[in-house]
């Protein structure tokens, strides 16, 4: 196998210049940093070997020149030229070349076409379709990651049987249309049979009906003339009753106006009657509002003279009570006079006294200024002798005092205490008799609280659910509204279903437990798209009745039929026959179950349901449901989601033009219920409206049990400070009282006390005055007592004396300002008096002023009492003269309303008469329109049938005008009747013709059935006979040549299908044998696997192809499972399987080892040099050393200069161990 030798680029994208890469080893490797040109390199390969300009990412072909990309191209040309080398030493040279926006392609440096220049790379074992030779930066990773699909067009591309791809489908495209039309001229011949028969058969139903039509013709003839015979004997019978009739009526008439002539004067006499009780009655009126007037202003006059009455009564008292007060202050002033003489002449008294005591004592002691001294002195030294005494003795007295007070005070304070006492009794009986009061009404506040609290519970309860549910109602009626006009159906119910559903309550309220509903009603598609569908497949049954047994079923017809109801179709659960479900069919792809997708809260329906649907399937396409129902392993019952029907036997039922009408009962069932709904929801509103009012109530509770707490709170503050702080401080109380009630014996104790202390005081009293008179002694004869005692006595009374002078002075004083001020007020007193009298005097004139307004008024209320009573007398003969009269006009109504209905009943008569003389000519008119219509052929004696005509709309008048010309044109028509028989005309009674006329229309009608039931002749039966045998043959030919075109398609897509196999087959068997065997070379390890596996092994280039590794110690895997190095591993060993199929003479890879760890890179490496020894040559572009360092000659691209442009060097290895370090190598030679 050859090799390439050299790579020489002129100008290429980083090349500028003449530069020559090579020449290339067996295995070569291409390194340089980042940016150098490397990727040049594959660029200028993939140029040479004829890639196309789209895949080098450059918009024109220009670019490829050097310097293009920054806009300075350094020539107009470029060129890519290799030097291939044949196993045999013959060299061959392949250059493509740049020029002026052309490309141009030499071989052996002579100008080829590009067809010829790719037939000689193929040559030499290139294929550039395949792209087998060249793998490009990231092609390893890609063929990691494909799908099972594109690994498989990866190997079609391989294989080259993806170019038979648009064949294949082009002849199978063909055989599908050429089985079709097949198909299609078989049922058109099949039905083309079908249609053969019916012609047979309709050509001996027309002879057959032929006959039928006669014997109708000759009944019907015989039924028109017995109609038109017993018609004009019925006409002339009721002509002579209608003469009858208008002459009693018209003496009817007569006696009518007669007696309204009478009811009229007797109406306008009532009515005369009438206007007078009518005047009578509104001056009764006015005169009783007068009477009411006049009463209520004498029963003020009356009220205000017993207002000054009691004005003068209390003015009397007051003056009576004045008077008392003013006798009363002149007996104390009386009383005042008498004890101001009794004071003054007890002064003058006390005068007297005191002079006639100092009378008898004969003169007055009185002492000089020296005996006063001597006096004191005595006085100072009797003090200091009885000190201890005195102090002893003054002691005594205070104590005595003290007593005498605390005596009197005890005294005192048993006194108050009873008081208290008493009064703290009072009190605690009042504090109790107001605990019961206030406990009692606490409890009444309780339970009205308690009651109060409950009905505010309840109301606020109430409202506030009302509330939260009035908020949920207006959401759901919004959203109800918001469905409604997003539907935009208008809900109609016409007079037809609405008897149907009337029928069908009827039924369910004789049979509540066994008339389910209609299937409609009872059952809904789980989504919208399935409407049309379900509406197809249930055809008649959608509106069928569900009900439980077939007896029930028949009780139903029974109703209907006696109702004269409209027929219904009814399905009784215990008569159907249901087919099982078959499991298998909900495993079937692009189709559901019919019963899987309808909806039923029954359990009972669900059996309906699959009698109706049994195992029919639903698609989504018409396509889909024509491929499941016809070209399935079995033939099945399919329908679309747009209503089209594909029944197993091959009838195909498209979408009718009442479907979507039908199917809209889906969505008025919606509707109806949100109608429904809408309306309990607004009843519900209104409800909770009514209920919302209930504030008032809630507030008007609220307040009554807040003023109640208050009352409540109120009294318990009451009844607490009663109950801790009055009641436990009147207990106290009177527990201190209790205890000071024991003051008597403390009281008996300084009694006796104080009779000790008087004793012993009247002891030191005496020793004192013993003193005082031993040292007075002298003093007192000097001054002419007796004993000092006697001259302090003395002294005292003097004192006395004074004092009361001073009290006679006060107390006279007092009372003569006592005297004045009652003077005082005696005379404001009778001043009073004076103007009190005055007032009764003006309140007696007022008072006999309203006493004479009442007689007055009293007078006038009597006068019209009296003619009030007139009135009434004059109104009550009156009223009754008008209800006799009204008596009278109501017998003689009576007898005009008899005449009124005899008129009546005569105009009934004649309007009877005239409408069964009018209907009969009409009758007549008909029939005989009946006969030339359907050219019943009668005999007439005078007239013709082209008179009769039928009836056109118009006017009023025009129409009533046509009527009477059209009776009298059929009147003057005389029919012959000798054909018919005589007894027929001898018939009497109406119930003998109407017997004998439906036993002709018995016989005509059963004739008619069988014209019906035979269906309508075809009149061309035989032309029809011999057209459809025309068709016959065209279509048996026609199917004999759609036959043999579809076996001539299907040899053809046969053969097309037998290349691409082989050709795919053959890569593929070759691809799975290597990759194994490659895997466990790349591996060094026999237990790796490397397996490729078909999804179809019958045509595995339809579907994917999976790529599964058991990598040494690890299960097996597939590619998504790998590592990042592992996967590269498979990569490559799928890679070089690929071109072991067709092996190319060199391979060029471009960085594969990127995701390799170095054991892996040595197991690569390690492969890769033993198929440069032995299979073909490789070039890798490589940076990692481990890589390589084991090549056999490296050539390294630089970048040089500022417009990068690369440069080359080669470096030979061959002459280095392999097993040296990379390190001792030389790392570069020019």
């Amino acid at each position: 196998m050859g090799r390439l030798e050299v790579l020489v680029v002129e100008n290429f994208k980083s090349w500028r210049g003449r530069q020559v890469i090579g020449p290339f080893r067996k295995f070569t490797c291409i390194v340089g940093p980042n940016g150098s040109g490397k990727s040049s390199v594959m660029d200028a390969l993939s140029f040479v070997m004829g890639e196309k300009i789209a895949n080098f990412r450059v918009k024109h072909l220009e670019e490829l020149i050097h310097g293009a990309h920054i806009g300075k191209p350094v020539s107009s040309s470029a060129s890519v030229k290799i030097v291939y080398v044949e196993e045999s030493g013959e060299e061959k040279t392949f250059a493509r070349i740049i020029r002026g926006g052309s490309i141009e392609f030499h071989f052996d440096d002579n100008l080829v076409s590009r067809t010829a220049y790719l037939a000689e790379l193929e040559k030499i074992g290139v294929i550039v379709k395949a792209r087998h030779c060249l793998v490009f930066q990231g092609t390893v990773e890609s063929i990691a990651m494909k799908n099972p699909k594109e690994r498989t067009q990866f190997l079609e591309e391989i294989s080259t049987s993806g170019e038979l791809t648009g064949e294949y489908e082009e002849k199978k495209k063909k055989l599908q249309k050429a089985e079709e039309d097949a198909q299609f001229h078989f049922n058109k011949k099949k039905n083309v049979i079908e249609e053969l028969k019916r012609a047979t058969k309709e050509k001996e139903e027309a002879e057959r009906c032929q006959r039928v039509l006669e014997e109708l013709k000759m009944n019907k003839l015989q039924l028109q003339l017995f109609r038109l015979y017993h018609n004009e004997k019925k006409t002339h019978f009721l002509s002579t009753h209608l003469e009858y009739v208008k002459h009693e009526l018209s003496a009817t008439k007569e006696s009518f106006l007669h007696q309204e002539n009478i009811v009229k004067a007797k109406k306008k006499e009532h009515g005369v009657l009438s206007r007078q009780v009518q005047e009578t009655e509104k001056e009764l009126k006015f005169l009783k509002v007068l009477l009411n007037k006049r009463r209520q202003k004498y029963k003020k006059v009356k009220e205000n003279t017993s207002h000054h009455l009691t004005q003068l009564d209390v003015a009397n008292k007051s003056g009576k009570d004045i008077e008392e007060q003013c006798c009363k202050q002149e007996d104390d002033i009386r009383a005042l006079e008498v004890e101001f003489g009794d004071l003054d002449a007890a002064w003058k008294h006390f005068e007297k006294q005191v002079e006639e005591e100092i009378l008898h004592k004969g003169r007055e002691i009185e002492l000089e200024a020296t005996q006063l001294d001597h006096y004191k002195e005595l006085k100072e030294r009797v003090r200091k002798k009885v000190a201890t005494m005195t102090q002893q003795l003054e002691q005594l007295q205070r104590e005595q005092k003290a007593d005498e007070e605390r005596l009197v005070f005890q005294k005192r304070r048993h006194e108050e205490v009873q008081g208290y006492r008493k009064q703290t009794n009072e009190q605690i009986e009042d504090n109790k008799k107001r605990i019961e009061k206030l406990e009692e009404y606490t409890k009444t506040c309780n339970d009205c609280l308690n009651e109060k609290k409950q009905q505010e519970e309840i109301l606020h309860k109430e409202i506030q659910k009302a509330k939260s549910r009035i908020s949920e109602v207006n959401e759901e009626l919004d959203a109800i509204r918001s469905e409604l006009q997003n539907a935009g159906i208008d809900i109609h119910v016409g007079n037809h279903q609405q008897k149907r559903a009337e029928a069908l309550e009827h039924l369910r309220r004789l049979y509540p437990d066994s008339v389910f509903g209609r299937l409609l009603d009872l059952c809904h598609p789980i989504h919208k798209k399935y409407q049309l569908a379900v509406t197809k497949l249930f055809d008649e049954h959608i509106f069928a009745i569900v009900v439980t047994s077939a007896k029930v079923a028949r009780d139903c017809i029974r109703f209907l039929k006696e109702e004269r109801a409209e027929p219904e179709t009814f399905l009784a659960l215990d008569y159907l026959k249901i087919e099982p479900i078959n499991e298998r069919l909900r495993e079937m792809k692009d189709c559901e179950l019919m019963v899987d997708v309808i909806r039923t809260q029954f359990p009972q329906v669900k059996k309906v349901i699959q009698f109706v649907c049994g195992n029919s399937l639903v698609c989504e396409t018409a396509e889909d449901a024509r491929h499941i129902a016809f070209h399935g392993p079995e033939r099945q019952t399919t329908v679309s989601l747009d209503g089209m029907l594909f029944l197993k036997s091959g009838v195909i039922s498209r979408v009718s033009s009442d479907l979507k009408d039908k199917a809209r009962y889906w969505d008025e069932k919606e509707l109806k219920n949100l109608e429904d709904r809408r309306t309990q929801l607004t009843q519900e509103l209104k409800d909770l409206m009514k209920i919302l009012r209930k504030e008032t109530d809630l507030k008007q509770i609220q307040r009554v049990a807040q003023g109640t707490r208050a009352r409540l709170q109120h009294s318990q503050r009451e009844l607490e400070v009663i109950q801790k702080k009055h009641t436990a401080a009147l207990y106290r109380e009177q527990s201190q009282l209790q205890n000071a009630l024991a003051i008597e014996s403390r009281c008996t104790m300084l009694s006796e006390r104080m009779k000790e202390q008087q004793t012993r005081i009247e002891e030191f009293q005496e020793e004192i005055d013993k003193v005082e008179d031993d040292i007075f002694q002298h003093f007192c004869e000097e001054i002419g007592v007796e004993n000092i005692h006697e001259f302090e006595k003395h002294v005292k009374q003097q004192q006395e004396i004074d004092q009361k002078r001073l009290e006679f002075s006060k107390q006279k004083t007092l009372l003569n300002s006592q005297l004045e001020h009652s003077r005082n007020q005696l005379k404001e007193e009778q001043k009073k008096i004076i103007e009190l009298q005055g007032t009764i005097q003006k309140t007696r004139e007022e008072i006999d002023n309203l006493r004479k307004t009442e007689e007055s008024c009293l007078r006038i209320v009597n006068e019209l009492t009296v003619k009030q009573q007139q009135l009434r007398d004059l109104f009550v003969t009156q009223n009754s003269d008008s209800e006799n009269v009204h008596v009278q006009v109501e017998e003689e109504q009576k007898k005009l309303l008899a005449l009124e209905r005899k008129v009546r009943k005569w105009q009934k008569e004649l309007a009877k008469v005239q409408t069964s003389l009018e209907k009969k000519q009409w009758e007549k008119h008909n029939m005989l329109l009946d006969c030339k219509v359907q050219d019943i052929e009668i005999t007439l004696l005078l007239g013709s049938l082209d008179d009769v005509i039928e009836l056109k709309s118009g006017g009023e008048v025009e129409s009533t005008q046509a009527t009477t010309d059209m009776y009298e044109k059929a009147a003057s028509i005389e029919v012959d009747y000798s054909s018919l028989e005589a007894e027929l005309k001898t018939l009497q009674s109406d119930d003998e013709v109407k017997t004998q006329l439906t036993l002709f229309q018995q016989q005509v009608a059963v004739l008619e059935y069988v014209l019906l039931k035979t269906a309508a002749p075809n009149l061309q039966a035989l032309d029809n006979l011999k057209t459809v045998r025309e068709k016959f043959h065209e279509a048996r030919d026609a199917l004999e040549a759609s036959r043999r075109e579809a076996r001539i398609c299907r040899q053809e897509f046969e053969q097309v299908k037998k290349r691409r196999h082989d050709l795919f087959s053959q890569c593929f068997e070759n691809v799975v044998i290597s990759v194994d065997q490659i895997y466990k070379k790349i591996c060094r390890n026999s237990s790796a696997q490397a397996i490729l596996s078909p999804e179809n092994p019958e045509e595995p280039y339809l579907e994917g192809i999976s790529y599964n590794c058991v990598v040494p110690g690890k299960r097996l895997m597939t590619m998504e499972q790998l590592s990042g190095g592992e996967k590269t591993v498979a990569a490559l060993a799928l890679l070089f399987a690929t071109h072991s199929f067709r092996p190319a003479p060199f391979l060029v890879l471009e960085e594969v080892d990127a995701a390799l760890d170095n054991t892996n890179i040595d197991k690569v490496t390690s492969y890769i040099k033993e198929q440069a020894q032995e299979q073909c040559q490789m070039i890798i572009i490589s940076l990692k050393e481990e890589f390589y360092s084991r090549a056999d000659a490296l050539i390294r691209i630089d970048p040089e200069g500022e417009s990068l442009f690369s440069r080359v060097m080669t470096l030979d290895l061959s002459q280095y161990p392999d097993n040296q370090e990379s390190s001792k190598r030389p790392r570069e030679s020019c």
